[in-house]
C-alpha cells in the first residue's frame, strides 16, 4: 500500500492510498481522513462513503466538506472508488457500465466477472485492510449517493451485524425497476431477474434479520426522482415489513453535492450518534 496525496485538513490529514486489491485483481485507490484525534492513539470509528455513477474516490473528498464534521466527532472517514480500473478491466460505451459504475455487486457473467466484484471489496477487502493499517475500531458506519446509495443500502442489508447506522443520498432503492439498474443488472448478473434481487434494497428488506433503521435524504428537485430513484418504492416496502425508515424530502434539491454538502453534517452526526453506542 502506497500513499500518493497528503493534505492537512481540519486539523487532521486527507490521504489517499493505492493498494493491490485481491478481490478485484487490480490497482485500487481510496480515500482516507484521519481526524486530529488520531494522533491521540485511540481507535476511532469509520464511515465508509460509496460515490455514485462516474464519480471516483476524488468527489466526496473534494466536494462533501465532510471533513469539518468528521473531525467535530472523531470518525475517521473512509472512501473507495466506484469500480475496479486498470487497462485489462472489462469496460463500455457510456457512463453507466464498467468503469466508474460498479454498483457494488459480485458479477457472474463475463466479462465482468473477473474484477468487477465491488460488493466483497467494500464489505470485506477494505474494511480489513483499513483496520489494520490506521487507528480504526471495528465500530463501522456506511454511507453513499445515488449508486453508491445503492450499495451502501444493500451492503448494510446484506451484512447484518457489520454496521452500526447506514444512511443514503438519492439512493437507487429499487435497481430492478429502473434503467439504471436493469442495464447494469443485466450485464454483470444476467437476465435471471430473481438473481437481481441480492442487490436490490426494496427486496431485501422484506427477509431483512436485522432491523437497522435507514436514513435516505432525497432533493425533491432531483432530475433522476421519478425515473431512476423512486424513494417511494423503499417507503413502501419498509411499510409493509416494519423496518424502521426516515425518508427526507427536501424542496428544491437536485442530485449534486450541493445537496450532500448541505446535509452531511446531519448524517455524520446521525452515524456519530450510532457509532458511540
Amino acid at each position: 500500500m502506497k500513499r500518493i496525496e497528503h493534505r492537512a485538513c481540519f486539523g487532521g490529514w486527507q490521504d489517499v492510498y493505492r493498494h493491490r486489491s485481491e478481490v478485484l485483481g487490480c490497482e485500487m485507490d481510496f480515500a482516507v481522513y484521519l481526524p486530529p484525534q488520531a494522533e491521540t492513539g485511540a481507535r476511532l470509528p469509520v464511515l465508509y462513503w460509496l460515490s455514485g455513477l462516474t464519480c471516483s474516490e476524488q468527489n466526496f473528498i473534494t466536494k462533501a466538506g465532510a471533513q469539518r464534521h468528521a473531525a467535530e466527532h472523531g470518525i475517521i472517514l473512509v472512501a473507495p472508488d466506484t469500480s475496479p480500473r486498470g487497462d485489462d478491466v472489462a469496460d463500455a460505451g457510456g457512463y453507466d457500465l464498467g468503469k466508474g459504475a460498479g454498483f457494488y455487486v459480485n458479477a457472474t457473467q463475463q466479462p465482468w466477472a473477473r474484477h468487477y466484484r465491488m460488493h466483497d471489496y467494500v464489505a470485506a477487502e477494505l474494511p480489513a485492510l483499513v483496520e489494520a493499517n490506521f487507528p480504526a475500531s471495528g465500530a463501522r458506519a456506511i454511507s453513499g449517493h445515488s449508486m453508491g446509495g445503492h450499495g451502501a443500502l444493500t451492503i448494510a442489508l446484506r451484512n447484518p451485524g457489520r454496521y452500526r447506522s447506514v444512511s443514503a443520498f438519492s439512493p437507487i432503492v429499487a435497481p430492478s425497476q429502473v434503467p439504471w439498474g436493469e442495464k447494469a443488472f443485466a450485464a454483470y448478473l444476467g437476465e435471471d431477474r430473481e438473481a437481481w434481487k441480492q442487490y436490490d434494497a426494496c427486496a431485501l428488506i422484506a427477509g431483512a434479520s436485522e432491523r437497522l433503521p435507514l436514513l435516505v435524504e432525497q432533493g425533491g428537485a432531483d432530475e433522476f426522482l421519478d425515473t431512476q430513484l423512486r424513494p417511494q418504492l423503499l417507503q413502501a416496502a419498509c411499510e409493509a415489513a416494519g423496518h424502521p425508515l426516515q425518508l427526507h424530502l427536501r424542496p428544491g434539491y437536485d442530485h449534486s453535492y450541493y445537496f450532500i454538502a448541505s446535509f452531511i453534517d446531519e448524517h455524520i452526526a446521525h452515524h456519530a450518534a450510532a457509532l458511540r453506542d
